[in-house]
């Protein structure tokens, strides 16, 4: 008579048999895919060592990259300086159309920041522009202009709100080739002389005057009670949309230029490449960016 197996023994040979006869089986439970999953994820990891090798070569491409990406910005934060001073020009142009009237856009440069102070004293970096109208539709003025002329601010409105734009500098720029075709900065239309330019040099350069120069007209901001800003740089735009700066007789001029350069706050970029000519038609007032 043949011993009983015990059962223990039974188990254990029937699981090693299935395990060789199938072992198919063996490898396609949840059990196996489970455990397969979890060599993948450790075979795939990365060890420290090799995340702060990948760290160092990161920090080391962007400090290598950063003067790239301060001239990359520079050039763009004037270009958006440039169009937005061309919506401000095109806003005043419409407005004098649409309201067969005069409207005047003032620029007004200031440090950048500006100092905490009630009243805006000229800098740096930081240009202000203003818009104001004639209430009645008339020039509210006689030319030629002799002396400094104040608009009578109680037949002006104020056109939107001020507008400003940073790290840019007003800036009067030599008469460009005029060499066709004038695409670029250095082949943009001439203008005439510096009365229908809007610059500002005398802060970094004594013995060059402001553009344009006295005598011109002024209007202020807030337009009643204390000036906050007293505008002196201002561009006319009569009842056809014609435009002009000029600072004694505001007569037509072919081409009107403002120029602007960047800066980093109250520092100005003199390696900058990136001079941006705004010009301006007489006739139609047709704005055009022009740079290098």
């Amino acid at each position: 008579m043949t011993k009983p197996e015990p059962p223990i023994a039974r188990m254990t040979r029937i699981f090693f048999r299935r395990g060789r006869a199938c072992p198919e089986r063996s490898r396609t439970g949840a059990g196996y895919a489970s455990t397969l999953q979890k060599q993948r994820e450790r075979a795939s990891a990365f060890t420290l060592i090799e995340l702060l090798v990948v760290v160092g070569i990161i920090g080391l491409l962007l400090a290598l990259l950063a003067p790239a990406f301060t001239y990359i910005r520079g050039g763009t934060d004037v270009t958006s300086a440039a169009y937005t001073i061309q919506d401000v020009l095109n806003t005043a142009r419409t407005y004098a159309k649409a309201n067969n009237t005069y409207t005047w856009v003032g620029f007004f440069e200031e440090n950048a920041p500006p100092p905490a102070s009630p009243v805006a004293t000229p800098g740096i970096g930081r240009v202000v522009m203003s818009i104001v109208a004639s209430t009645d539709g008339t020039m509210l003025y006689t030319a030629p202009l002799t002396t400094p002329t104040p608009l009578p601010s109680g037949s002006l409105i104020q056109v939107g709100k001020l507008t400003t734009v940073d790290n840019v500098h007003l800036k009067t720029f030599p008469a460009a080739t005029d060499t066709p075709p004038p695409d670029t900065f250095d082949t943009r239309p001439a203008v005439s002389s510096t009365a229908v330019q809007i610059g500002n040099d005398i802060i970094t350069d004594p013995s060059t005057p402001t553009a344009p120069p006295n005598p011109s007209l002024q209007f202020q901001y807030p337009l009643s009670g204390t000036a906050q800003y007293q505008f002196v740089k201002i561009v006319q735009f009569n009842p056809r949309g014609e435009g002009v700066i000029d600072n004694s007789n505001y007569t037509m001029a072919p081409v009107s230029e403002i120029g602007i350069q960047p800066t980093h706050g109250t520092t100005l970029d003199t390696t900058s490449t990136n001079p941006v000519a705004i010009q301006f038609t007489g006739f139609g007032a047709s704005v055009k960016i022009y740079r290098k």
